[in-house]
């Protein structure tokens, strides 16, 4: 049988706004990144979204990203591997705070938006990142984009890993997401977004927004949280991965 983590960006509210349903996602997901404050999140979301992965026996991962709460840490900032370093080792700090407060251990960690996306081609950039991980605790599981610079700097530096993909979004020739400012780039018909899922799960290939397919290795499927239809969907892909003989695994239990 085919095992797989799914995974999902939670903890993404802020004050007295809401965003996703994190609550209800917990019961169906395997492991949670969570935000560190930066990108989005404060300390009492936090806290809450810690409690509940506990109590559902979900994965706990630090989020981080770029200190960009306007542009919920999708924009491009011009930082040196020096900075980078420093963002994520602090990031992780906090949320490792809570995981300790609630006696769980923290799982892994997976930058965020454009931070992740630009460690995903700049070696730089992911070396800062992998050793930032590395010196935090070195068996913590960096995330990182299938193929990509990250889970390069991961196997150099000798971090466990767990090569990422995406339900959602659309592939690159050269095995990078879409970017978000492009219309293709999000995938919004749900039965399509699964078919893509069960290709790369069960048989290693994406196809690209040019029509060619790429191989790819997934250990770890990522939905987004953030989407209106986030939780419908992963009741969705679940149900798929049922009759597809998939099984859903915490990344951590392997």
């Amino acid at each position: 049988m085919t095992t797989i983590d799914l995974n999902c960006d939670l903890g993404e509210s802020f004050g007295a706004y809401t965003i996703g349903q994190d609550e209800k996602v917990l019961e169906l997901v395997s492991s949670a990144n969570v935000a560190c404050g930066f990108h989005a999140g404060d300390p009492r979301i936090m806290n809450r979204t810690v409690k509940w992965a506990k109590e559902h026996h979900v994965g706990i991962g630090a989020h981080p990203g770029f200190p960009d709460l306007t542009g919920f840490g999708r924009r491009k900032m011009i930082i040196t591997p020096e900075e980078a370093y420093t963002l994520v080792l602090y990031q992780i700090g906090a949320l490792h705070g809570f995981c300790s407060a609630h006696e769980v251990e923290l799982q892994h960690v997976k930058p965020h938006g454009a931070l992740y996306n630009m460690a995903s081609k700049d070696a730089e950039l992911a070396n800062a990142i992998a050793q930032a991980v590395k010196d935090f605790d070195s068996e913590l599981i960096l995330f990182g984009l299938a193929n990509s610079e990250l889970i390069q700097a991961a196997k150099l530096s000798g971090v466990r890993y767990a090569s990422e993909v995406f339900a959602d979004r659309t592939y690159q020739p050269d095995g990078t997401l879409t970017p978000r400012t492009e219309k293709n780039a999000m995938i919004t018909d749900e039965q399509t977004a699964i078919d893509q899922v069960i290709s790369m799960v069960k048989h290693g290939i994406v196809r690209a927004v040019d029509g060619t397919s790429i191989s790819i290795e997934a250990d770890t499927v990522c939905v987004h949280g953030d989407e209106p239809s986030a939780l419908a969907f992963i009741q969705s892909l679940r149900k798929r991965f049922k009759a597809e003989n998939i099984l859903i695994e915490r990344i951590g239990n392997r």
